[in-house]
Formats: C-alpha cells, structure tokens, sequence
C-alpha cells in the first residue's frame, strides 16, 4: 500500500463560478514509508486565471500555455494507483472538489492534525512542519520551497502525514478524517482566545442549534452542552 499526498493549485473556490486547476503536485509514501517526491506538473484551466488566485501561487496565463489539460492532470494522479492506495491532501475538502480519486479511501492532514496535535498553535501545512519539526525527519527545505505550490506542499505535508502515522495508524487517519473534532480555543468573535469550555451556556445552545458555523464547531458546543 502506498499514500499519495496531493496538492492542487487552482483558479478559484469550489463554490466560484469559474474555477479550475492550474497545477497538480504529489509525493508518495511507500508501504516502507520511504518518501518519494515532489512532482508536479502546469496545467491548462481552459480560462485565464484571475489576479486574486494568482497572487497566491504566482501562476501565470502564460505559465500554463500549452501545458495538460484537467483531465489528463487528473489521469496524472490516478496512474500507478491500486486498490488499497490512499490518497491524502491538507484540507482533502478542497482537493476532491475539484479531484474524486476514484474509489480510494483518502486522508486530511488538516482533520487528523487537530484531532491529534490539539496544543499546536495553528494547523496550516507551514505551521505544522515547525511545530513538529519535520526537517529533522530529513524533509530537504530546498525542495520544499516555495510555499503554495503544488509540488513542495506535498513535500511538507508528507514529512507531516508520517508523524501522525507513527502516532497512530493509517486506517485510524481514514476515520479521523470523518470524524468532527472537539475544540479547545475560540477562533472567531467576541470570545476569541477564550476556551470553549468557558463559553456561557446561552451561546453554547446558540452555535449547537442556530448558527451557521462548522460541523467542529457545532459538535464542540454539543458535547460541553451534553457533558454538563
């Protein structure tokens, strides 16, 4: 069994009107959990890509003239895939809706990393190789540079999947990506910095039932609500 951790660089949001990838990056993890990239390849959205996303990447029109098409960017990605493969991606969310991976099970490093690793200060891909310190695990910081690109994302977030491999398992990573997370600490509003276990009831019944905040968010207020 081997992972393949994805990345993909795109021309917009799922939710946008016109969206569409711009680049693909991998890098596997074979069943000795030998690392094996970055790859990466340009392609071509069939649309121009608008300065907001090209101030992310720094991909240009001129930079995917001529380069593969989605679909063989996803054919890319599938080749050499079997049946017990996984794929992984940082915030998978956004990975599959733009590419399925077929019928293989798939892990979200951004899910297991707060499941697993709840005292980091942040969760972003860069936050956790500090955190965790992957470079002394050998992740070779000129391969992993720049940030937010596919190739070198992948890198990064592979040096990452391996920790929490060895923290648990890969199949445990397949149910943690599903499963919603208890929060420690408010992330947004007038309580920001505040635990939530300290949050007063009144607005604790309000995130469970009648807000439009996350599934994490919800399922943190139900369970200090259920448990006291």
């Amino acid at each position: 069994m081997k992972i393949r951790v994805i990345d993909l660089e795109t021309t917009g949001l799922p939710e946008d009107e016109v969206k569409g990838i711009c680049e693909i990056g991998w890098t596997d993890i074979h069943d000795d959990w030998s690392i094996h990239g970055p790859h990466s390849a340009l392609v071509n959205p069939g649309h121009p890509i608008p300065p907001a996303t090209r101030a992310v990447h720094h991909i240009s029109d001129a930079d995917v003239a001529g380069a593969i098409s989605p679909t063989e960017a996803c054919q890319t990605l599938m080749a050499g895939m079997e049946p017990d493969d996984v794929f992984a991606a940082h915030n998978a969310k956004f990975e599959r809706a733009f590419f399925g991976g077929g019928s293989h099970r798939w892990i979200c490093t951004f899910q297991c990393a707060k499941h697993i690793f709840p005292d980091a200060p942040g969760h972003s891909n860069q936050v956790l190789r500090y955190y965790l310190n992957v470079d002394a695990d050998g992740l070779d910081p000129v391969a992993a540079m720049p940030p937010h690109r596919a190739g070198p994302d992948t890198l990064v977030t592979a040096y990452v999947l391996s920790r929490m491999i060895f923290a648990t398992s890969v199949d445990r990573l397949v149910e943690l990506t599903a499963a919603p997370v208890v929060l420690r600490t408010i992330t947004f509003g007038k309580h920001r910095g505040a635990k939530w276990a300290d949050l007063p009831r009144d607005y604790l019944q309000w995130i469970a039932f009648k807000s439009d905040l996350g599934v994490d968010e919800k399922h943190t207020a139900r369970h200090i609500l259920g448990a006291n």
